[in-house]
């Protein structure tokens, strides 16, 4: 997601989702994570972003757990949508091939502090 901070700031639209959550949290109204209140307070106003730009679904089929695999040619953002997560797959031994990617970013397997440069 990319916002124009201006824009959003004028449109008070960090007021707008915190009032869908809200309501969420009163009545389930969506069961889809965080996408649904932005999808309500912009209703359709948004532009594509090229799929290059954002590797989603990484996550796997919030269904049936299927791995996903990397969209051809470059990527920008690899993005672990969905409900499964490389961390939860690594530490249960059962990943995906590309959640090897994020293991080396997991600072909860780290044996020692990190040292610092001053």
């Amino acid at each position: 997601m990319v916002i124009d901070l201006d824009r959003w700031r004028e449109g008070d639209y960090t007021t707008k989702i915190e009032e869908w959550m809200e309501l969420q949290k009163r009545m389930r109204i969506y069961e889809l994570g965080s996408l649904p209140p932005f999808l309500l307070v912009f209703a359709g106003n948004i532009a594509p972003v090229d799929h290059r730009w954002n590797q989603h679904g990484l996550g796997g089929d919030n269904f049936r757990g299927l791995c996903r695999d990397l969209h051809r040619g470059p990527v920008s953002l690899l993005h672990w949508s969905g409900k499964g997560k490389p961390w939860a797959r690594l530490d249960a031994n059962r990943p995906c091939s590309l959640d090897a990617l994020w293991a080396p970013y997991d600072l909860l397997q780290w044996q020692t502090p990190l040292a610092l440069d001053s």
